[in-house]
């Protein structure tokens, strides 16, 4: 036995020494254990990705971790979807080598402590969005650092002169940010550097000459800063370059002329916007694989080398400069060398000083080429007939030119164009009845030219036709009816200034989308039609300067939109309507130099919008009012009507006579007859306005008219009061621009029996300008309106408060999930509490918007518009049902019968909130489905990628529609929510509706009705997978 036992106590031994060996192992590596713990209590992690971070496994097995012989080298957590701040912990991680936390959402600054980390050689916390602060001086120790992504994040103060001491930094960026300063020098110091990106800060000075005696680097960008001063010159003939983008800053100074020479991978040279000036050189050839070169917005000047044409790149900017041309010196043969090039898509020379005729050479351009810009120069001649080889151009510029001869028949074969811009020439005979095959065309411009004969029926043709111009020419003949049958019509339809005869017919009520129609300086006659009334989208109508007769239509008061009115020298007759005086939209008014009689409208005082009205020339006559908006007569014209009298004494009218009473014996009558009416008018006020004030505060207010008094029950001030414990503090669950919304239980007849039911409660600010119309907007809006995905309205109350002062509030179906805003961008409490939304809630949500909208624009009579749809105005009931609400910004279209104060809303300004209003809101105002599609198409994005539009990321140009289209669709994972990701494939298709009805063009955007079917395919498909 003896023998046996020596061998087993040696192998106790043996196992013995080997587990204390591990504890002590254990033991050493416990502070990088506790570094990695530290961090992971500072973050918070939706998407699960840190679930192995336990005390069960090993730190070297969690996930994101790596570790070479126990310790921890790599820390992988792009894109895990973490929110927090950094722990100054990480420091202890001595071995750390890979710092990779691009792609979260982290905040806070960067820890001092990782200038601890020596053997740190990839930094990454780009696109964070909210790392802030200065870049801390302690990294400076980071002297094996070779890869540093810090853009795209809020870092503040000057770019550090250290970062020139770290001698192995091969990648730097720094792009997007809020960094101040200069450019140092010392960045000049970095021999290994091959990538520099500066761009989109606000930096200043000079550009280092340093950088380019740095022989390895590739990529420089300093896009959109505030440099300046001359571009070194040794830039220009770096062998390494591949890819400078130096535009939008204020650099001055020319190119040397041997720029180009040895720059053989220079692939992108993009200098426009700046301040360059002299010759463009023709050593820029040499650099013969630059594929997009920009020269664009700057002072260059002389001719465009030949040379420039063996460069055969994709795209060719010029555009904005001084640059010349004329066919006696061979100026345009950069232009024949490029017929060599097939690769040329895009050339823009538009807005220089070439001259003489287009070269037929033009027509032998590359068949991929997409854009031709020639427009704003002084080139003359014919157009050549062999344009019409170019078959896949998109965009024909030629305006602004001196252009002769006709418009070739052959333009009709370039069936891809989208837009046509002709104006400002000298071209003359008949619009070419082939115009009509251009089917994909948005925008025909073919105004100020000598055009003649009537127009083509074949325009009729032009469904997606969004703007047509053909003003200012000799056009003669009626108006085709085909006009008023472009569905896709909106921005333009201009005719002015022809010889159009014949009538408007009444068809024009089929331009139910157009916001400008002009008509004015033709031969048009009899009676303008009433139909122009349903026109609701209208916001400019010229029709001066014809040969209209009759009334003027007192329908043309429905446009609630306009804002300009012209119907001066005509032949109309009769008086004012005295609906114009709803038009409080309305600036301008013209109706000078007409047969009009009668008064001036008593009602047109309430045009608070006017700026401008003309009524001269006519043959009205009695008082001109002295209240309301004609208490401001700058713009006010009342001249050569013989008639009128009082006004502003500025009108220098003839005051208007006294009404006498009898004769010299009833002087006591006409002394104490007016007394006396007043006395009796001021007595009847005064018992009316007790009477009210004693109702009010004791009675149950009725609800405005405008709610139906059948559908809703009565509920008064001091009911309201108790039902939210006097509007306490307690009771606010929400605050607006507007007013505030308290939650309350009030006592509701169902059915016959009374019961408590949580309410929200609604109550207007009205000492805020605007909340007392938004009041009446959200009850017009809500009054007859019945879906599921709707907040249902429970009643209203008008009345008087406690303190005597008018009190007005909705009261609404509680949601007691809040708003989706709430669950998309939550506070950490909450996140922990409710978690987050999973991809099928996401898509019903969708479906639950698309189909409330797509009720509100398709199944209202008439149509009604949200214009200010966000995750905020969009309540969850408890089983997560999607409802809109907020109906204060809402505007109906095409309802004749509604009344004035709902609907005499200007569109002028923006409606809706930035971020979210659709881009043709801040240029025409105008509002239309398509701006409600456009901010269903914001949400969308933001509820399948996480981040709001507004988020600080997003400046700069950068759009969050363009971030998610950046990435669409071979990279969407990089753009969905973290939490989304197991379920990327079935949502690629539902970032597509979001792109797709984001587009900038409404005509362009998905109609609610195809988003909504779409979306209900999605999400179907995503359950059963």
């Amino acid at each position: 036995m003896a023998p046996m036992s020596r061998p087993v106590g040696a192998l106790l031994l043996l196992l013995l020494s080997l587990t204390l060996r591990l504890v002590a192992a254990s033991s050493i590596r416990d502070p990088e254990r506790d570094a990695l713990r530290a961090f992971r209590a500072g973050v918070s992690d939706p998407a699960g990705k840190l679930q192995s971070w336990n005390s069960t496994a090993h730190f070297c097995r969690w996930a994101g971790v790596n570790c070479t012989d126990g310790h921890v080298t790599d820390l992988h957590m792009m894109a895990f979807g973490l929110t927090g701040t950094m722990s100054p912990a990480l420091g202890n991680l001595t071995y750390l080598e890979t710092l990779d936390l691009n792609r979260n959402a982290l905040s806070g600054g960067i820890p001092a402590s990782l200038g601890r980390l020596r053997r740190l050689n990839y930094l990454g916390l780009c696109d964070n969005g909210g790392v802030s602060g200065e870049i801390p001086d302690s990294l400076r120790n980071c002297t094996s650092l070779a890869t540093a992504y810090l853009n795209n994040n809020t870092l503040t103060g000057t770019i550090p002169k250290w970062l020139g001491t770290l001698p192995n930094l091969t990648t730097l960026w720094l792009s997007h940010n809020l960094l101040t300063g200069e450019i140092p020098p010392s960045l000049g110091n970095l021999t290994k550097l091959k990538s520099l990106k500066l761009d989109q800060n606000s930096l200043e000075g000079t550009l280092p000459e340093g950088l380019s005696r740095l022989a390895l680097l590739w990529e420089l960008n300093v896009y959109q800063n505030h440099l300046s001063g001359d571009i070194p010159p040794r830039f220009f003939n770096m062998s390494s370059l591949g890819d400078v983008s130096l535009a939008n800053n204020e650099f001055t100074g020319s190119l040397p002329s041997y720029a180009g020479v040895g720059m053989m991978k220079l692939d992108s040279l993009l200098l426009g916007g700046n301040k360059l000036i002299g010759l463009i050189p023709a050593s820029l050839a040499n650099a013969s694989g630059m594929a997009y070169l920009s020269l664009a917005n700057n002072s260059f000047n002389g001719r465009v080398p030949p040379e420039i044409g063996k460069l055969c790149p994709i795209k060719l900017e010029m555009s904005g400069n001084k640059l010349t041309a004329t066919n006696e010196e061979g100026g345009w043969e950069f232009l024949d060398r490029l017929t060599k090039c097939n690769r040329l898509e895009i050339l823009a020379l538009d807005d220089n000083n070439f001259s003489g005729t287009l070269p037929r050479s033009i027509g032998n351009l590359s068949r991929k080429l997409l854009i031709l810009n020639l427009g704003g120069n002084r080139i003359s001649g014919s157009i050549p007939s062999g344009i019409e080889n170019l078959i896949a151009l998109q965009t024909l510029g030629l305006e602004s030119n001196l252009l002769t001869g006709t418009i070739p028949e052959g333009i009709g074969k370039l069936k891809n164009l989208t837009e046509l811009r002709l104006q400002e020439n000298k071209l003359s005979g008949p619009v070419p009845s082939s115009i009509g095959s251009l089917t994909e065309l948005l925008r025909l411009v073919l105004s100020n030219n000598e055009l003649s004969g009537s127009i083509p029926l074949t325009i009729g043709n032009l469904q997606k036709v969004a703007l047509l111009n053909l003003s200012s020419n000799a056009l003669t003949g009626e108006v085709p009816r085909q006009l008023f049958n472009l569905p896709s019509l909106s921005q333009a339809l201009d005719l002015s200034n022809n010889r159009l005869d014949g009538s408007l017919p009444p068809d024009v009520i089929r331009l139910g989308n157009l916001a400008l129609l002009k008509l004015s300086g033709n031969h048009l006659t009899s009676e303008i039609p009433k139909q122009l009334g349903s026109c609701q989208s209208l916001e400019f109508l010229g029709l001066d300067n014809n040969f209209f007769s009759g009334s003027i239509p007192p329908s043309l008061s429905k446009l609630k939109g306009l804002q300009m009115l012209n119907l001066t020298s005509n032949k109309l007759s009769g008086s004012i309507p005295p609906e114009l005086g709803g038009m409080s939209g309305l600036q301008e008014l013209y109706l000078s130099r007409n047969n009009l009689t009668g008064t001036v409208p008593e009602e047109m005082v309430n045009m608070s919008s006017l700026i401008e009205l003309d009524v001269s020339y006519n043959h009205l006559e009695g008082h001109v009012p002295l209240q309301g908006v004609f208490t401001n007569m700058t713009g006010f014209k009342f001249t050569e009507n013989g008639e009128l009298c009082g006004g502003l004494p500025q009108l220098h009218l003839p005051q208007c006579p006294v009404v006498r009473y009898g004769n010299h014996a009833n002087w006591h009558l006409r002394i104490m007859a007016p007394i006396l009416g007043m006395v009796l008018v001021s007595a009847i006020l005064l018992t009316i306005f007790v009477w009210y004030k004693r109702n009010s505060r004791h009675t149950k207010a009725t609800a405005p008219d405008i709610l139906d008094a059948s559908n809703y029950q009565r509920v008064s001030y001091a009911e309201l009061a108790k039902a939210t414990d006097g509007f306490a503090d307690a009771s606010l669950i929400g605050a607006g621009k507007f007013g505030s919304v308290y939650l309350g239980a009030l006592p509701l007849n169902d059915n016959g029996t009374l019961e408590s039911v949580p309410v929200a409660v609604k109550v207007f600010d009205l000492q805020q300008v605007g909340a007392s119309k938004t009041f009446l907007s959200e009850c017009e809006a809500l009054r007859s309106i019945r879906h599921r995905n709707l907040i249902r309205i429970i009643t209203c109350c008008s009345s008087i408060n406690g303190n005597g002062d008018d009190f007005k509030a909705l009261v609404f179906e509680l949601m007691p999930n809040y708003s989706l805003d709430r669950w998309l961008h939550p506070t950490p409490e909450a996140l922990k509490n409710v978690g987050s939304l999973t991809a099928i809630q996401r898509l019903n949500i969708a479906v639950d918007i698309a189909d409330a909208l797509h009720y509100l624009h398709s199944n209202c009579a008439p149509p009604i518009i949200h214009c200010d749809l966000k995750p905020s105005n969009i309540l969850l009931s408890k089983d997560m049902t999607a409802c809109i609400g907020d109906f204060g910004l809402a505007k109906l279209l095409l309802d004749p019968g509604i009344h004035d104060t709902m609907n005499s809303e200007s569109t002028i300004g923006i409606r809706g909130t930035i971020g979210y209003v659709a881009p043709e809101y801040g240029t025409t105002g105008k509002v239309s489905t398509q701006g409600d599609v456009y901010s269903f198409g914001i949400t969308l994005l933001e509820i399948f990628s996480g981040r709001s539009p507004t988020d600080d990321v997003f400046r700069d140009g950068l759009t969050l529609p363009g971030f998610v289209g950046a990435a669409f669709p071979d990279r969407t994972e990089e753009v969905l929510d973290l939490t989304l990701l197991p379920s990327k494939e079935c949502l690629v298709s539902a970032v597509r509706v979001g792109l797709n009805c984001t587009r900038a063009a409404p005509y362009e955007r998905m109609s609610m009705r195809d988003a909504a079917a779409e979306l209900r395919t999605i999400r179907d498909a995503c359950v059963q997978a």
